[in-house]
């Protein structure tokens, strides 16, 4: 029996067999005995040769222990990190999207972490620039606008998602006037979007959009600027939390409970007046979307739903960030005519 080292690139650092350890231990009880020799007669005989089983015994497990302290010297050189191009856990890498489809939530249950968007101009590299940000409350004008990169340069390639390369968002302060919007986008990236805030008061616009780098990379990011409709402000409560709506005679309900930190699922039931279900219609390439506020800071969530309707309904996944109250918007379309359901939703 015997052990052998190996050192870093795979070279062998030493080889042991049974005649080497029988030599190792001679001259180990020879020290030993040398030393009482110069310290004095031992008139216990505790340096006699112990025996051959007891020494061999001893020999491997100092070998073990080598072997040990030597695997972690390598260590220690090699670096305590993980290997690089190693495997990362699958529990915490992100899930890939296709290319064009902006970042989403799925899976009940799921702790994603849910970032609410849109609270900065600058994020992730990229800035929201508008040409001016004042309007005159009631009257109709254009919001234009362009995102720049890190060298202030005006982006002029983007992915299209759901059907748009760019989704604006409008709402006032106190989560009233919402507007789903569509900007087009000139040669030098300047948007523009015709554009009516309808009672004075600091309005929230909100530019969804995936940016595609000169290299291929995709970022898909929300940022949120103020616009201001100068006048008396008057600010309107936030309506009581509620799972039914009704618009331009539909009555809207959904069912599913938001809880922060847990990906969960809302169903929302489109009804016509009738009591019938009215033909759901794509609209921007699904059959509704739903757009999430919270209340105080605005944060902002575009939740986008299952692909397919479920038992004729609208499914998607909500992760909330926190507890707090939302706003939530629905965009559905039916005989041609997007209509927007809100909500009230109190997250415990």
């Amino acid at each position: 029996m015997g052990w052998e080292g190996t050192g870093r690139g795979g070279d062998t650092v030493g080889t042991m067999g049974e005649q080497d350890l029988d030599a190792l231990a001679l001259g180990s009880v020879r020290r030993v005995e040398r030393s009482a020799a110069g310290d004095g007669a031992d008139p216990e005989g505790v340096s006699a040769v112990p025996d051959r089983a007891t020494v061999r015994l001893a020999l491997v497990v100092g070998g073990l222990v080598l072997a040990v302290l030597l695997g972690f010297g390598l260590g220690r050189i090699n670096g305590g990190g993980p290997a690089a191009g190693g495997a990362v856990d699958s529990a915490l890498a992100d899930h890939v999207h296709a290319p064009g489809i902006g970042a989403h939530s799925h899976g009940a249950g799921q702790a994603e972490a849910a970032e609410a968007g849109g609270l900065a101009v600058s994020r992730d590299g990229y800035t929201l620039t508008p040409a001016s940000a004042e309007f005159t409350a009631g009257r109709a004008g254009e919001l234009r606008f362009q995102i720049r990169d890190e060298q202030r340069r005006a982006v002029t390639r983007f992915a299209v998602v759901h059907d748009k390369p760019m989704h604006l968002i409008v709402v006032r302060r106190d989560l009233t006037g919402y507007q789903h919007l569509h900007p087009t986008m000139a040669a030098d990236g300047t948007w523009s979007v015709p554009l009516t805030l309808p009672e004075p008061g600091v309005w929230r616009a909100y530019a969804d959009f995936t940016a595609l780098a000169d290299d291929g990379r995709q970022t898909a990011t929300t940022l949120g600027v103020d616009l201001v409709a100068p006048g008396g402000y008057a600010p309107r409560a936030l309506p009581a939390p509620a799972t039914t709506a009704t618009v331009d005679g539909f009555t809207v309900g959904y069912h599913g409970t938001p809880e922060p930190g847990l990906t969960v699922p809302l169903v929302f039931r489109v009804t016509a007046g009738d009591g019938t279900g009215p033909a759901l219609e794509r609209y921007l390439g699904a059959y509704g979307h739903l757009v999430v506020l919270r209340e105080g800071d605005l944060g902002y969530l575009h939740v986008h739903p299952e692909p397919e309707l479920v038992d004729g309904a609208i499914q998607f996944w909500l992760a909330t960030p926190a507890s707090g109250r939302y706003r939530l918007y629905l965009d559905f379309a039916t005989g041609g005519e997007a209509r927007t359901a809100e909500f009230t939703a109190a997250v415990p």
